[in-house]
């Protein structure tokens, strides 16, 4: 276990520093940030260190100098000026319908009331809102600093729900419009949340930000980079390969395969999610532990409202650059907000035509989130809580492939459907999510372009080629491997070779016959 402090869950830039918990140094960041520009927006997925830029820039705005101490920041900054800085966080309140926005921004006006005055005349948010910055700046004889965390949660909360959401909608665009109208008694604004709304008009008004998410000069101010994994945590790192009977070099890749991977603009190094990191090392054991938090309900429902075929998950999924950021949440293509919330990242840009190729980041985002699908898939939804991948994986090996299909045969009962056109893609969806899942375990993949086997799975000493007919019998399905060459691109790994043949059985609606042969 580490024996040094990791902030778990603390997003106060002040307790971190001054109760000594491990820092990893952002402080370049803050000055270039704030001497480069003054309205800014950041979009980052959740718990990406979002709060703690947040916390940091409010500590700098407000002159803490001692908090910066050692830091980089300590060497470039030589004012220290205070400011008035308003923090807002839409964290605080449940957003089911207006009242609980109106709630949310009131509990945090109120507090900046508390410091700085409120005129009876401002009955709304908004209002208030205008009359707090302009009494400040006039007060204080300085600018005010507006930081807003989580500027879209209310936006995301009811984005099943079209009358409050709608609602909602309006209310923010004129409370954030204020900030457009207050641009004179400025000195620094940061809006951050997950995605920045196209098409709800919440930043028609606040045209003036500039969107700092895919700038590769800000590609790395959330998260944790290679280098600075290394350099802040070599202590963990060498602890948590002890701890797994690991030498350093492997634990390092099995970080770097589990959670690093993300990259927020076109040209950038990867970064590691910094939840995950800070969990591994403080428990010094490997888990899923982003995706312990929850994953959001809307996103599933998105993905199924849409009819988006999981298997393109399988294959490059290329977005042009004007689209990335283009979600619209009115039933468009929900591949944008999978980005934007951190289940996709990007893995190439094509400058020449402006065009991002994305994919899953590491094992943790991928395994985690067809985890989450799989039971929106299943014929009985409540079987889910039973089910165990690693069963399919022990079958294979153990080398029993009669054992392998009747487990499958028993996921697959009961499709409650007739065989057409939907329920194929019902099925074809299941079938991906099975063999996709079994690669947490096995080396297993499934079919990504027209012409390799509909999937793959290698054991230690067996490779298993699988073929499918919805339409055919197993002996086809066998011809077809041999015909095509699908067991070819194994035949010198010095493993076992097995192909095996399987029908769909469209009366009783699951897997019907199989046929195996080396």
């Amino acid at each position: 276990m580490s024996t040094r402090k990791m902030p778990i869950g603390i997003q106060d830039f002040e307790d971190i520093r001054t109760n000594e918990y491990v820092y990893v140094d952002k402080t370049a960041y803050i000055y270039k940030l704030a001497n480069e520009g003054k309205p800014y927006f950041l979009g980052r997925p959740r718990r990406f260190g979002k709060s703690l830029l947040l916390s940091t820039l409010k500590a700098y705005f407000l002159g803490k100098k001692d908090l910066f101490e050692g830091l980089a920041i300590a060497k470039l900054e030589k004012d220290w000026t205070e400011y008035p800085v308003f923090h807002i966080d839409l964290n605080v309140e449940k957003y089911d319908d207006l009242a609980g926005l109106q709630s949310g921004l009131d509990a945090n006006l109120r507090i900046i009331e508390e410091a700085w005055g409120r005129d009876p005349r401002d009955t709304t948010p908004a209002t208030r809102f205008m009359g707090l910055i302009r009494r400040a700046c006039e007060k204080s004889g300085k600018k005010v600093v507006v930081l807003v965390d989580e500027y879209d949660k209310p936006l995301l909360q009811t984005m099943e729900n079209q009358r409050p959401r709608e609602e909602i909608r309006r209310s923010l665009k004129a409370f954030y419009g204020i900030l457009k109208s207050a641009d004179p008694w400025l000195r620094f604004v940061l809006l951050t949340g997950i995605t920045k709304f196209s098409q709800v008009s919440v930043f028609s008004d606040l045209n003036q930000l500039r969107d700092i998410s895919m700038e590769e000069a800000y590609a790395e101010i959330c998260g944790i980079s290679e280098s600075e994994l290394t350099a802040n945590f070599d202590p963990e790192l060498r602890a948590l390969a002890e701890k797994n009977g690991m030498n350093y070099e492997e634990a390092l890749g099995e970080m770097q395969k589990r959670y690093n991977g993300y990259h927020f603009s076109g040209v950038s190094e990867g970064v590691f999610n910094p939840f995950s990191v800070l969990n591994t090392f403080a428990k010094c054991s490997f888990g899923y532990y982003w995706f312990q938090t929850g994953t959001p309900t809307f996103l599933i429902n998105q993905l199924k409202k849409t009819d988006f075929d999981l298997r393109e998950f399988a294959k490059s999924i290329t977005l042009p650059g004007r689209a990335i950021n283009d979600y619209r949440g009115d039933g468009g293509s929900p591949v944008p907000i999978l980005y934007q919330s951190g289940y996709l990242t990007i893995k190439a840009y094509n400058r020449q035509f402006d065009t991002y190729t994305l994919g899953f980041p590491n094992e943790e985002v991928e395994y985690g989130f067809l985890e989450a699908l799989l039971p929106y898939y299943m014929p009985h939804p409540q079987d889910s809580q039973g089910f165990f991948i690693g069963n399919f994986v022990e079958d294979l090996q153990n080398g029993d492939v009669d054992a392998f299909m009747t487990r499958l045969r028993a996921f697959f009962a009961d499709i409650p459907y007739e065989l057409n056109g939907k329920t194929e893609r019902h099925y074809q969806t299941l079938f991906y999510l099975v063999f996709r899942l079994m690669g947490q375990y096995a080396g297993a993949e499934v079919r990504s372009a027209q012409g390799r086997a509909d999937a793959v799975v290698t054991t230690q000493d067996t490779v298993y080629v699988f073929e499918f007919k919805l339409r055919g019998n197993a002996e086809d399905a066998l011809k077809q491997i041999d015909e095509k060459g699908y067991l070819i691109p194994y035949s010198a790994s010095g493993k076992r070779l097995c192909k095996i043949g399987v029908e769909f059985d469209a009366e009783k609606r699951n897997v019907g016959r199989w046929a195996a042969g080396s």
